[in-house]
């Protein structure tokens, strides 16, 4: 029992598990126990749509009882060690260290210290290589794995791409092999080389690199002869037919989504050069009007939730979507249940948006420029109307709406300082629209982070910015927009550094993550926790040049991520992106 320990601590609820509808299998009568987690508070995981399908996929196989874990606050972690016990799993309680899986949903590149964190609570060694048959499989999924390298030594093996249909495959080949492999009769590695058979799946302990004297990556290779050179990332070919979690878990505290989502597409028919989630969901695949409706009607009536969102990379794309946020606003009105938007291009919403913007609970329009002037938005491949997106925000202020959300990018190639007026002039006339309705502007406000060229997009040749460079555009900000009702969110530039290196990292990051670990960072992803002088001493004394990862890259270079199949190959984001520089 872990009441007696939870008294002290910080929103005690968030460890309790037991929520409507979570799962009731029996752990100790089930042949397998799979853990999954997220690497971050209760509050983040329970929003990730993801971590909830597996965990459906999962608990629909007889034998198997799926549990899950998260990160825990300090306070937590102190009061675990003061009573000598191990991090456990939500449902049951059972310390993480007696499953057969430990499965992490990889989100974000600044929760790999709680990656660590996790292991060391549970007991675990932190290496893989330091884990026999006595310890669980530690495998990962989600979009980090789109480049796997810097947690290498971590992970027994890695799922790349949607693992709804893989992780299913994996359970069945652990089944048959488990009495051998936990008897010893079957050695780690051959395990691992009869999961790397599976599509999707990336064990990096049978994969050798070489670099050369200038700490440039110049071979990746199998170590193994039938392991492919190339792992090709998974995907869920029919959405329609694909698990969804209708019985939609409640949590026992307030989440950062506190809403069902639905998915209405996986994969994106844009082609923004900064954006990785378009090689990590290709290709489009578009889930029926017909099952989202029943989807929506059966999640809602099992949850007793009062608030929808859609989601999906670009839902403006979605084929008549005016009819079907029509068709869920007329079902849902009566219900007394809202139906909210994500980010949208303004033509979604042109022609019957008066009738749909008037029955949406007004929280706020969100839209996503990325750029100011129209210059950037063509580098960067952007599609963003500014008459539609003012003729919308108009009727949107007659419809009642009182401010808008704006997400811009800076840093972007060759961006000055008339590209960052273009931003202010853009939010000032957005705002002084309002005043053609009532008498005062709109609020405004602007979320500005920067550019990070991520793997697997053109961009991924492109140097970052540097702080300082990204410094002192914000402070460009804060001395030129004196417009009150313009409220300008800054990302923290050093948080995007480090998630910029970790991004485009290689093998040589995993002995740096694990020594940052080591001095005490933690919970990265929160500014309150975040401690950069930890990562630059990790980095000094592994004698790795953090700002080396951020350099434009050679053309012909091999990179780090290379050895995986997105679908969307190299040759075309190259010319993306020579394109995008030759504008």
């Amino acid at each position: 029992m872990i009441e007696d320990i939870l008294l002290g601590v910080h929103r005690p609820a968030q460890y309790l598990g037991n929520e409507y509808n979570a799962s009731k299998k029996d752990l100790k009568s089930s042949k397998l126990s799979f853990a999954l987690g997220f690497p971050d508070l209760y509050e983040v995981g329970m929003s990730n749509l993801g971590l909830r399908i597996i965990y459906g996929v999962l608990n629909k196989i007889p034998d198997l009882a799926c549990e899950r874990f998260f990160a825990v606050e300090p306070d937590m972690q102190a009061a675990l060690k003061e009573s000598n016990r191990r991090l456990f799993s939500w449902e049951s309680h059972e310390e993480l260290i007696g499953f057969d899986f430990l499965g992490f949903s990889l989100g974000s590149e600044l929760n790999y210290t709680n990656v660590l964190n996790i292991l060391d609570l549970a007991g675990l060694p932190l290496e893989s290589k330091l884990r026999n048959q006595d310890f669980p499989l530690v495998i990962a999924g989600g979009p980090c794995t789109l480049n796997p390298e810097p947690m290498h030594e971590f992970f027994d093996l890695f799922i790349i791409g949607e693992a709804e249909e893989a992780i299913i495959e994996l359970v069945n080949a652990y089944r048959k092999y488990k009495d051998d492999y936990k008897n010893g009769k079957m050695f780690k590695e051959e395990l691992l080389i009869e999961f790397s058979k599976l599509d999707g799946v990336y064990a990096p302990s049978l994969y050798a690199t070489e670099y050369n004297q200038n700490q440039e990556l110049v071979s990746f290779s199998p170590k193994v002869k039938s392991l492919p050179l190339r792992i090709k990332k998974r995907i869920v070919a029919d959405l329609n037919t694909a698990y969804f979690p209708i019985d939609w878990i409640v949590p026992n505290v307030q989440v950062v989504h506190d809403r069902i989502s639905i998915e209405i597409m996986r994969g994106c028919p844009n082609r923004c050069c900064f954006c990785q989630a378009r090689s990590q969901y290709y290709p489009l695949r578009i889930r029926s009007q017909e099952q989202v409706k029943f989807l929506a009607n059966a999640t809602c009536a099992a949850s007793g939730y009062e608030e929808l969102s859609l989601s999906g990379l670009s839902v403006s794309d979605y084929p008549q979507f005016g009819k079907l946020v029509e068709d869920l606003i007329k079902v849902f009105k009566e219900q007394t249940i809202n139906l909210t938007l994500p980010s949208l291009k303004a033509k979604a919403l042109l022609g019957n948006v008066s009738t749909l913007i008037a029955k949406i609970k007004k929280t706020g329009l969100t839209f996503a420029p990325e750029a100011g002037s129209e210059r950037l938005r063509n580098i960067i491949g952007k599609d963003f109307s500014v008459e539609e997106f003012y003729s919308v925000i108009q009727v949107a202020y007659q419809a009642g709406y009182q401010h808008l959300k704006l997400y811009f990018l800076i840093g972007l190639p060759t961006e000055g300082d008339n590209d960052l007026d273009a931003i202010i002039d853009f939010a000032v006339k957005a705002s002084d629209l309002r005043k053609k309705v009532l008498d005062s502007a709109a609020a405004i406000n602007i979320s500005v982070n920067p550019l990070i060229p991520k793997p697997h997009t053109p961009f991924q040749w492109l140097k970052m910015q540097p702080i300082a460079a990204i410094k002192d555009k914000q402070n460009y900000f804060k001395s030129h927009c004196k417009n009150k009702k313009l409220k300008f969110n800054f990302h923290n530039f050093e948080m995007g550094f480090l998630e910029g290196v970790l991004s485009r990292g290689d093998r040589r990051l995993s002995q740096v993550i694990l020594t940052a670990y080591k001095k005490g960072a933690r919970m990265d992803a929160w500014s309150n926790y975040f401690s950069f002088s930890k990562w630059q001493e990790a980095f000094a004394e592994n004698g790795v040049d953090a700002e080396s990862y951020l350099c434009e890259k050679s053309q012909k270079s091999l990179l780090a991520w290379d050895f995986i199949d997105t679908g969307v190959d190299k040759e075309t984001l190259l010319s993306e992106y020579n394109k995008s520089v030759a504008i």
